[in-house]
C-alpha cells in the first residue's frame, strides 16, 4: 500500500524548528554578553594595582584639597554641610565617572592586537558585545566607587540601609550611561594614544563642571548653563542627595530637579549613547 503521508518540503521551515532557531540566536547573543562582561571582571581582579591607581587620586581630593579648603569654604559654601562631607559623594562620582570612561580603552586595545576582530566575525550580534561591555565597564566602575565607601564614616558620613542601595543604584545608573559615552569616542580611535588624549580633553570638564568638587550655587549665568547641559552632573545631584540629604539639591533657574528626574536623564543619555555606540561598532573595521 503506497504511503499517503504528505512529506513537508525542506524549503518551508516548521514551527519547531524556526523556535529552535531563534532561541539558539538569544542564547549565543546574551552568553557573548556575559562573556564580555566576565572578561572586564577578570581583568579588573587580576590587577589590583588597577584598583589602587583608581581610589587614589579621589582620596587625595578628599583628604588633601577637602581638609585644606574646608576652614575657607565653610558650610555655607557648601551648600548646607561641611566640604569634606559634600565633597565625599563627589568623589565616588568621580572614580566612576574616570573608571567608565577609561574602561572603553579595551575596545581600542584590542583593535591593535586583532582580538576585536575575532569578536566581529563571531556569529553574534554586535549589540550583544556593545552591551557586554557596557556592562562590563560599568560593573568594573561601581566595584571601585565602592571602596571609597569605607572611608565615609572618617569625613562624618553615614548610610542608612535604604541610603546605600539608593547610593549603589544611582552610581550603577551613572557608570551605565558614561562607559557607553566611552565606547562612543573608542569607536572611532584607531591609537591608545589617540584615546588617552581625547579623555583627557572630555574627562576634565565633564568632571568639574558636574559639582562633583564645587557647589552649583551662585554660579555666573554662563557657567551654570553650562553645567545643567553636563549629564553627569544629574548623577552626582542624584548621589549627592541620597549619601548627604542636607546638601542643597540641583535647581535649574526656581525649580528643584527631584531625583527622579536626575535618573531619567542619566538613563536616557545612557541609552542615547548605547544606541550610537551600536551604530558605530558596526561600522568598526
Amino acid at each position: 500500500m503506497a504511503d499517503s503521508t504528505i512529506p513537508v518540503p525542506a524549503s518551508v521551515p516548521t514551527i519547531a524548528s524556526s523556535e529552535m532557531r531563534h532561541e539558539g540566536t538569544v542564547v549565543r547573543n546574551v552568553r557573548a554578553m556575559l562573556m564580555v562582561w566576565r572578561r572586564d571582571i577578570i581583568r579588573l581582579f587580576r590587577m589590583p594595582t588597577r584598583i589602587i591607581s583608581g581610589i587614589a587620586q579621589p582620596l587625595l581630593f578628599l583628604f588633601v584639597l577637602g581638609a585644606g579648603l574646608e576652614a575657607a569654604i565653610g558650610a555655607q559654601g557648601a551648600a548646607g554641610v561641611s566640604y569634606q562631607q559634600y565633597l565625599f559623594p563627589g568623589i565616588l562620582a568621580m572614580s566612576v565617572l574616570t573608571s567608565s570612561l577609561f574602561s572603553a580603552i579595551a575596545i581600542v586595545w584590542d583593535r591593535e592586537f586583532g582580538f576585536m576582530r575575532e569578536m566581529l566575525v563571531a556569529p553574534v550580534s554586535r549589540s550583544s558585545l556593545v552591551l557586554g561591555k557596557a556592562l562590563g565597564g560599568g560593573s568594573v566602575a561601581v566595584t571601585q566607587g565602592l571602596v571609597l565607601v569605607v572611608f565615609a564614616p572618617i569625613v562624618g558620613v553615614s548610610f542608612t540601609v535604604l541610603s546605600f542601595f539608593e547610593m549603589v543604584f544611582f552610581l550603577l545608573l551613572l557608570a551605565f550611561s558614561l562607559t557607553a559615552f566611552g565606547i562612543v569616542i573608542a569607536c572611532r580611535m584607531q591609537r591608545m594614544e589617540s584615546f588617552q588624549m581625547v579623555m583627557a580633553l572630555v574627562l576634565q570638564p565633564m568632571l568639574f563642571l558636574s559639582g562633583a568638587i564645587f557647589p552649583l550655587n551662585a554660579l555666573p549665568d554662563w557657567l551654570a548653563v553650562i553645567t545643567r547641559l553636563n549629564p553627569a552632573t544629574y548623577g552626582v545631584d542624584a548621589i549627592r542627595r541620597v549619601v548627604v540629604p542636607d546638601a542643597a539639591p540641583l535647581t535649574i533657574l526656581d525649580w528643584v530637579v527631584p531625583l527622579w528626574a536626575d535618573a531619567v536623564i542619566t538613563l536616557g543619555f545612557g541609552i542615547a549613547m548605547l544606541t550610537l555606540a551600536i551604530q558605530l561598532f558596526g561600522k568598526t573595521e
